[in-house]
């Protein structure tokens, strides 16, 4: 029997997860090509923070080796961000130029950072919360740079600016809402919170909505809806 060609978009959690059940369930021979556009292999996304934080290692929160896509025959390609899908060719096309058939094509990329569209965002220093990219670029920020500002004091945002606080850095979480993960927690456990996280030294501005991000070519400041900076 030929081998199917099976060619996955994204390199990330769930869609290693589907083709290691692929591989386990499927009798069917399949020339499996994935494309990942980080120059790393599948590793636990969700252990991010405690790399910021210190507490581990890109190293360690790695979820299948280099080796483990070779014992299973995977052509992986890193830095190559997928551009075209032609659907009546069956094939996709790389931002390198690279273009592979598929008979089954699994489209698995995830979602990317949301960075509040207003005036600056795209200075330097402004960064999202995603990827191991994001973690190295604040590690290496915080050796030079003393203040952050967090915007967004969700789940993420806190753990943002708790590793940050590791880091050395005097932090501030800047959040929309009258009180902290607002989708998880009532007032009452909100508060708690943060009290706990101000006596860890975050200092937090409620009720505050970004305007602007200040600055030259690099961030310098924020600019709220309120006039205040």
């Amino acid at each position: 029997m030929k081998a199917k060609k099976l060619v996955m978009i994204g390199n990330g959690m769930a869609g290693i997860r589907t083709i290691e059940e692929i591989l386990k369930n499927h009798a069917a021979p399949y020339e499996i090509t994935i494309f990942g556009d980080e120059p790393h292999p599948n590793y636990n996304r969700i252990q991010l923070s405690t790399v910021l934080q210190g507490d581990t290692t890109v190293d360690d929160i790695m979820m299948n080796s280099w080796e483990w896509y070779q014992e299973n025959n995977i052509e992986l390609h890193v830095n190559e961000e997928i551009i075209e899908i032609n659907t009546a060719e069956k094939q996709v096309v790389s931002n390198q130029g690279t273009r592979t058939a598929y008979d089954e094509l699994i489209i698995a990329t995830g979602s990317s950072s949301f960075i509040l569209p207003v005036q600056g965002a795209d200075k330097v220093g402004v960064t999202g919360f995603r990827d191991i990219h994001d973690c190295e670029m604040m590690i290496k920020s915080a050796r030079t740079y003393k203040k952050a500002a967090v915007i967004g004091g969700g789940l993420l945002g806190l753990e943002a600016a708790r590793g940050l606080l590791n880091l050395g850095m005097e932090v501030k979480v800047v959040h929309l809402m009258g009180h902290l993960m607002e989708r998880q927690l009532d007032n009452m456990a909100a508060n708690m919170l943060r009290e706990e996280l101000e006596a860890q030294g975050i200092e937090f501005l409620m009720e505050k909505q970004t305007a602007e991000i200040l600055g030259n070519e690099r961030v310098t400041g924020l600019r709220f809806t309120d006039g205040t900076e």
